[in-house]
C-alpha cells in the first residue's frame, strides 16, 4: 500500500499533526509529493524506536498501535512521561532539535510516519495553518507536563492512577467507539507504575481497592469502568 493510500485511510488523520501537514501536502505539485519528504516504519511490541540524544532528521507520528516515551536513569529506573496513541506526534520538540531528549518503545506493533524535519519547517514558514498546528502541539506537552508534575508532586497512589486512567480513557475515545464503559488497554502494571511513580506491587494493591469498590476492573488488556463518577472524584485536577 503506498503512502497515499495508508494517509486516506487514516482514521486518525484529523487528530493532531498529520492532517494539517498532508492537508498543506495536498495543495503543492504532484511532483512534490512524491519527493519522499514522508516515509513509513514499523517496529514489533518492545522495541526500541529512539533514542535519548540520538540524532534524527525525521519527525515521528505514530499511526497505529501504542508506543511511550520515556527518561530511563543509569540504574534502569524508568519514568514513563507519555503513552503514544494514533495519530499522536512523539513530541513537536523533534521539529526543532536535531536529537530526541527522550527515548521511545513500542507497546504494541506499531506504525510509525517519518516527515523530513526540514521540511515540516519549510511548510511552517509558508503554511499559517502548520503554524498553528505546531503551536498547539507544544501548548498540549507544556500542559501535560505540568499535569503530570503536579500529579506526581502531590496526588496519593489512588488518585495518581485514577488520573491515568481517565487521561487516558479520553484519548482512547476521542479515536474509537466505546461501548459499556469498556477500553482497549494494552498496559502491565510495570507500565502503570513508571508513569506514576509507584512499584508495580502498590498498584496491584490500588487496582485491587478499585476492584473491591467496584469502580473499575482490569483484565486481559481492557478496562471496565463500573463507577465513573467516583474515578472522576479521585483522578480529576480540580
Amino acid at each position: 500500500m503506498n503512502r497515499a493510500t495508508l494517509c486516506v485511510t487514516c482514521p486518525n488523520r484529523e487528530m493532531g499533526l498529520c492532517g494539517t501537514l498532508l492537508g498543506a501536502v495536498s495543495e503543492d505539485s504532484k511532483a512534490d509529493q512524491n519527493s519522499g519528504w514522508q516515509h513509513f516504519a514499523a517496529a514489533r511490541a518492545g522495541e526500541q524506536i529512539a533514542i535519548r540524544n540520538q540524532g534524527s532528521s525525521d519527525v515521528f507520528v505514530l499511526c497505529a498501535g501504542w508506543a511511550f516515551r520515556y527518561f530511563q536513569l543509569s540504574d534502569g529506573r524508568r519514568q514513563i512521561l507519555q503513552f503514544l496513541l494514533p495519530g499522536d506526534i512523539f513530541s513537536p520538540t523533534t521539529i526543532f532539535e536535531k536529537a530526541f531528549y527522550f527515548s521511545a518503545k513500542a507497546l504494541t506493533e506499531v506504525r510509525i510516519s517519518a516527515f523530513a524535519r526540514s521540511e515540516i519547517r519549510a511548510r511552517c514558514a509558508a503554511n499559517s495553518s502548520v503554524q498553528w498546528a505546531i503551536a498547539k502541539a507544544c501548548m498540549e506537552e507544556v500542559h501535560d507536563a505540568a499535569r503530570l508534575s503536579t500529579v506526581l508532586g502531590q496526588f496519593s497512589a489512588q488518585e495518581r492512577i485514577a488520573y491515568l486512567l481517565l487521561h487516558l480513557m479520553t484519548r482512547i475515545a476521542a479515536r474509537n467507539v466505546i461501548r459499556e464503559q469498556r477500553f482497549p488497554l494494552p498496559l502491565r502494571q510495570q507500565h502503570i507504575a513508571d508513569a506514576v511513580g509507584l512499584t508495580p506491587v502498590h498498584v496491584s494493591r490500588v487496582f485491587s481497592q478499585f476492584r473491591k469498590r467496584r469502580i473499575l476492573a482490569f483484565s486481559d488488556g481492557v478496562m471496565t469502568v463500573s463507577n465513573l463518577p467516583e474515578l472522576e472524584k479521585l483522578g480529576s485536577l480540580r
